[in-house]
Formats: C-alpha cells, structure tokens, sequence
C-alpha cells in the first residue's frame, strides 16, 4: 500500500467520527476521520502506510453497526476538469 489513507464504504447513515475513530485506533494512530454526511463512506488517515494496511486487513468485510465494511486504499480526487469531461455532452436541439 502506497499511502496512508482509506476509504471507507457501507457505512450507515447514523455512523459518526468519533465512532470511526474508536474502531479504528485498536490497528494504530489515527490521524484523522472524514465521513461524508448522507453519503455512506468516508475516509480514515492512518499515521503510516504500514498501519493503513494492518487496518484494512483485519476490518474489511467486518460486520459494524449491521453492515459489512468495505475499506480500501483511497485514490486521489480527480480535478473536477477532469471529472466533467469525462461525460458525454448533451446536444440538444434548437427549438422554433
């Protein structure tokens, strides 16, 4: 593992910070917690790479708060340039 970021996925709605942060500080030091209000992931730093893959060994799949967590390495955000052109644009026709 490349970095010491994770991203965390089927999380459940009511699932806050300091929850995540409990859950994860047993694998090492958790430098910080991000979960994405209404969205169901988030993202744990972790204070190395090494701590990150621990982590991600022993709780993906884990059952928490009755669901199975879904933890991988977080990739960096694509620029949102990027991210817009990457769809087809949409023609649309001139009315009279």
């Amino acid at each position: 593992m490349q970095g010491s970021k994770l991203y965390v996925g089927n999380l459940k709605y009511s699932v806050t910070n300091d929850e995540i942060k409990e859950l994860f500080s047993s694998y090492g030091e958790v430098k910080s917690v991000n979960i994405i209000e209404g969205k169901g992931f988030g993202f744990v730093e972790m204070s190395s790479a090494q701590e990150a893959e621990k982590t991600k060994e022993a709780l993906n799949d884990i059952d928490f708060v009755g669901r199975p967590l879904k933890i991988d390495e977080a990739r960096p955000p694509r620029p949102r340039d990027e991210a817009r052109s990457s769809r087809p644009r949409r023609e649309y026709q001139k009315r009279y």
